[in-house]
């Protein structure tokens, strides 16, 4: 028998384990931490929602989760912290208990998978299953997509990964990209690496160039500097600082490029010793690196690809791939370096109308 429980203190041990059953160790990309002060409501961005988790116990044993996270003055939620067996009696009544919720509060439309925030986590995985996963790549079953479906939930967005094959110098240099290069650097522009020792002010002037240019991504919500640079905080220890291209035009930060070593799922859940040691050997020579996070003016065209090319230029030398991670399907950013392509993944967003 199937019966959801909006969970209190008791059931959070069975909200938070959830994932560990229904993921091989591999894949499991679960931040308790982050799930733990949700519930609690001591998460740094807590003030700007109202959190509500739910559980679909079988006979007793938990199945399936979700979370639904309302902001204050808006008749628009965020569905998300899914999990399942593939049960699809067990997600029906989960979803209809978190709906029937959802519009008790006054919340017209659901959104999702959202996970509490757009600084969290948002997006589903929608195929290449069983391929390496990155890292911060949204995890997720294979299942998963066509059990939302089932329940009325519709694809809003879609995004794309764009996997890169190894460039050797031969191909180092893309003629297109090189001429934009040489054209802004005559123009005054600067593309230059981070140093550890300026991060603070880096961080500082990222954070303001992310509030204008990601203002109008789906799910995006503001917050503060004191906010970001908490939710950030650890990135500092993880990157490879020669893998973070900055855009400079009169000393003024116009574009970035922030790309992380692909740690897999290595810096989830309990780090032990062999966690550490992969980190330190990975840091700086990895095999694989992620293209997280870009960001250019829209009034200093061409900076983005020629920020590509330099990081290109530092990937061949690291004899390194890489993966453009999370583009909106139809961005520009999809088409930066296409020809060094090998294949493409694919996410997205849903969204039900109550």
């Amino acid at each position: 028998m199937y019966k959801v429980i909006k969970v209190t203190e008791s059931e959070y041990e069975d909200f938070l384990t959830l994932p560990v059953d229904i993921y091989e160790k591999k894949d499991l990309m679960q931040k308790r931490s982050d799930e733990e002060q949700l519930l609690k409501g001591t998460h740094t961005l807590s003030r700007y929602f109202s959190f509500t988790a739910f559980v679909c116990y079988l006979d007793g044993k938990p199945v399936s989760r979700c979370a639904i996270t309302i902001y204050n003055d808006k008749n628009e939620a965020y569905l998300g912290f899914f999990d399942s067996e593939n049960d699809r009696e067990a997600v029906k009544a989960l979803m209809n208990a978190a709906e029937e919720y959802a519009c008790s509060q006054g919340i017209i439309k659901l959104t999702g998978p959202v996970d509490a925030s757009f600084w969290i986590g948002y997006r589903m995985k929608n195929d290449c299953f069983d391929e390496h996963r990155y890292f911060s790549e949204p995890y997720g079953v294979s299942y998963y997509p066509e059990l939302w479906k089932e329940n009325g939930y519709e694809v809003s967005g879609t995004y794309i990964s764009n996997i890169y094959k190894k460039v050797d110098k031969s191909e180092a240099d893309d003629e297109k990209y090189k001429k934009r290069y040489d054209f802004l650097m005559k123009k005054g522009y600067r593309i230059v690496s981070a140093e550890k020792k300026n991060w603070d002010v880096i961080i500082g002037e990222v954070y303001h160039l992310i509030m204008e240019l990601y203002s109008d991504f789906p799910v995006f919500s503001y917050i503060t500097e004191e906010e970001f640079r908490e939710m950030y905080k650890d990135l500092k220890s993880v990157l490879d600082f020669s893998m973070v291209k900055l855009g400079y035009k009169n000393d003024k930060l116009v574009g970035f490029l922030i790309c992380v070593p692909d740690y897999g799922n290595r810096l989830y859940g309990n780090i032990g010793i062999s966690d550490i040691l992969f980190l330190l050997k990975n840091r700086f020579r990895s095999d694989n690196y992620v293209l997280l996070y870009m960001g250019v003016d829209g009034n200093h065209l061409g900076l983005g690809s020629a920020i590509s090319q330099v990081i290109f230029k530092e990937l061949c030398r690291k004899k390194a791939s890489s993966v453009g991670a999370l583009i909106k399907k139809g961005k520009v950013t999809e088409k930066y370096i296409d020809s060094k392509v090998l294949k493409k993944r694919e996410y997205v967003l849903f969204e039900k109308e109550l």
